[in-house]
């Protein structure tokens, strides 16, 4: 079996591969450490080259600063009105396509599949004029549905993919004997599809909510009010014309970077199942 297991190593090589594994977490972990170390400085001490030394004066006060003075609180709800649309909508989406291309068969079927696969091989940087002009088209320029139609389009060919996999190991059994039954296909995706998929919605929607969270690109082709423009994109309104305040910054972008933390620790375990049950049935 590769890659062999590590536990049926000599001792030494397990020595060496944890001490090579702390090596590389460190050095991974090397520049949130500095981060977090700016977010609780101080200008001042920054400016007298007090990098990785304790931090002099209170610790709180950038956070502080930053949720009070500034539109950061705005930022993040801009940002939670629209990762949970679009979670929702690929999610959605991408369970009733998954179980059409899974367990019915019908004329294109793999085609069809290939599409929504093609779909994410296309750099997204090439779409940015079509995307642009065709929401200006729609009205929906510098509107939080420009941002939630654009991932919701973007996101359901992974998920989709991700959701047929899964769909397509469920015994074929359950699903014929609910048609037996009566239920028509909503009935049989809603009462009998969707309960044994919970795993892999769970995963899908973390990984869209962590993809739509972390956005910046489109969060600046298609916005440009910051009454709705997302947090990520809302971090340059901290920096100045002439100077920028990186103790700020550095707060800001750990505030940022704490809701996908946090859902990935809450969602750990069916994130692993959904991704171990789904790479075992490719």
């Amino acid at each position: 079996m590769f890659p062999a297991p590590i536990s049926g190593r000599s001792r030494r090589a397990q020595w060496l591969y944890r001490a090579g594994v702390l090596a590389v977490l460190a050095l991974w972990l090397l520049p949130l450490l500095g981060v977090a170390l700016t977010s609780v400085r101080s200008a001042d001490d920054l400016a007298r080259g007090n990098y990785w030394g304790w931090p002099g004066g209170p610790l709180l006060d950038n956070y502080l600063t930053v949720l009070s003075g500034s539109r950061m609180l705005q930022f993040i709800g801009n940002s939670f009105l629209v990762c949970l649309p679009a979670v929702a909508g690929a999610v959605a989406l991408s369970a009733m396509a998954g179980y059409a291309l899974a367990k019915h068969e019908f004329s294109g079927n793999r085609l069809l599949l290939m599409v929504f696969v093609a779909g994410n091989l296309v750099p997204f940087q090439a779409l940015m004029i079509p995307v642009r002009d065709l929401m200006i088209l729609l009205h929906l320029y510098d509107t939080r549905w420009a941002l939630i139609v654009f991932h919701i389009a973007f996101q359901t060919g992974f998920c989709t993919l991700f959701m047929r996999n899964f769909i397509r190991a469920l015994p074929d059994a359950l699903i014929e004997a609910a048609r037996l039954e009566g239920a028509s296909e909503l009935r049989v995706l809603w009462h009998v599809v969707l309960p044994l998929i919970r795993p892999a919605m769970a995963a899908v929607a973390v990984l869209v909510f962590t993809f739509v969270w972390n956005d910046y690109f489109w969060s600046l082709v298609l916005v440009q009010s910051d009454d709705v423009r997302p947090l990520t994109a809302g971090l340059q309104s901290l920096r100045g014309m002439w100077q920028t305040s990186w103790p700020l910054v550095s707060a800001a972008s750990l505030l940022a970077a704490l809701p996908p933390v946090v859902l990935f620790f809450l969602m750990q375990r069916h994130l692993i199942t959904g991704l171990t049950f789904s790479a075992r049935n490719r």
